[in-house]
């Protein structure tokens, strides 16, 4: 790219934008929610619960108080998904995020060595990540440390290294499955070293959120492996919590999660639950159960899930490929999940936040750029994570050629010189 070339394009984009500014959009796809047609698949749900005998298989009158662990058959349904045992399995509302805080606060205040007694707290954030995981910790008062994901997991040699050398770790947040928001999953190496690795801390934890594990978008299905079997192993059974739930399976305001754990930690958790609550919603388990029978119908389920989501994904990839082509190639990067609900940009430094503050001022609503750091903190300034799951497909179309616009213009204007000669 000469000068008079890049002079030449820089003018073309600022003029396209300067269009785009004029007619502002009225587009938001800021968070990953199912669409409206992917809602319409669970609407049997809310007719599934035509009962003449009102007791679950462990005799408990499903519309009364107790049960805290969850009725049995929807125990076993979610041990089913989570590789558990039903003694392994709690069963709860329609928060995994709930359960995982509960965990967390167990472990701050009620545990056997209350975390909040210790000078400094700390856990390990695969990063980008879950903002809300972020969220939880920083709530916690628990330092967040960022580790960098390799494309198979985080990266294992600095894990390893670090926590063996300092108690204060004491765990570490995973989507080991179509993680958010790179669509990574973790190889079966990376499992089964954070198994087996040794922790300065011996109350160190795994909170593994499968959030994503049955959320394929080909039929090459990945999955992590069985991380509380990898534990049992390794002689370190109490060091996972494995979460799940049907937010993005059923209906995300009224599903119901689940999670996975030591038959120890299960109770335990139970304990820490008995004190905020006294059952959690039994007929909603119950209606799960009779509307979702089994994994083998769940998959049914989210084949056509998929139908609705897939082309979204496609079109991500063919009009970014489309654009950054040739001398644009090195503008941005940006990854091609085999399933869960994100795409994620690596764009050049210091670009992000710019180029989501452009959308956004051509009313293209994205998530914050570098959400998915730990405190929103990225010194690279360079992660934006597209969620095209709630959105219509033309209305996507729209905001992804608006995107690529704002791309150019704002890596033009930073980087235009370095691109003269070729460099």
């Amino acid at each position: 790219m000469n000068k008079n070339h890049l002079d030449g394009r820089l003018e073309q984009v600022r003029m396209q934008y300067n269009l785009y500014k004029k007619r502002p959009f009225d587009i938001n796809i800021t968070r990953g929610i199912p669409s409206r047609q992917q809602l319409e698949l669970s609407k049997p749900l809310l007719n599934a619960l035509d009962l003449s005998d009102w007791m679950s298989e462990d005799q408990q009158d499903i519309r009364n108080y107790g049960g805290l662990l969850g009725i049995k058959e929807a125990r076993r349904l979610f041990s089913d998904i989570l590789e558990t045992s039903v003694e392994e399995t709690l069963v709860g509302g329609n928060s995994s995020l709930q359960l995982m805080y509960a965990a967390l606060m167990m472990e701050m205040f009620t545990g056997e060595s209350p975390w909040s007694k210790e000078a400094d707290v700390k856990f390990l954030c695969p990063s980008p990540g879950y903002d809300r995981h972020w969220s939880i910790l920083e709530r916690l008062g628990i330092q967040m440390i960022p580790v960098e994901l390799t494309g198979e997991g985080p990266d294992m040699e600095l894990i390893e290294k670090i926590v063996s050398q300092d108690s204060s770790i004491k765990g570490i947040f995973c989507v080991p499955t179509y993680s958010n928001p790179t669509g990574e999953t973790y190889s079966d190496e990376v499992v089964e070293r954070l198994a087996e690795m040794h922790t300065a801390a011996e109350d160190f934890l795994i909170m593994w959120d499968n959030a994503y594990v049955v959320h394929h978008l080909d039929d090459e299905h990945e999955k992590a492996l069985n991380l509380l079997e990898a534990c049992k192993k390794s002689g370190v059974p109490n060091r996972p919590y494995m979460f799940v739930s049907t937010s993005k399976i059923t209906f995300p305001g009224a599903g119901v999660a689940a999670v996975g754990a030591s038959e120890k930690n299960i109770l335990r958790l139970a304990e820490e639950l008995s004190k905020q609550i006294i059952s959690f919603d039994k007929l909603n388990q119950k209606r799960h159960v009779l509307f979702l029978k089994d994994t083998n119908n769940i998959q049914q389920l989210m084949e056509e899930h998929a139908k609705i989501l897939k082309p979204k994904f496609v079109w991500i990839q063919s009009i970014l490929s489309a654009y950054f082509s040739g001398e644009r190639k090195k503008f941005i990067n940006w990854t091609n999940p085999k399933g869960g609900y994100f795409v994620h940009l690596t764009t050049r430094d210091g670009c992000a936040t710019k180029i989501v503050d452009k959308m956004g001022e051509i009313g293209i609503q994205l998530t914050p750029a570098n959400a998915t750091y730990p405190y929103g903190v990225n010194p690279l300034d360079n992660s934006i994570r597209l969620a095209p799951s709630f959105i219509e497909l033309d209305k996507l179309e729209v905001a992804l050629e608006a995107l690529c616009i704002c791309i150019e213009l704002v890596t033009l204007e930073k980087y235009g010189e370095n691109f003269i000669g070729g460099n």
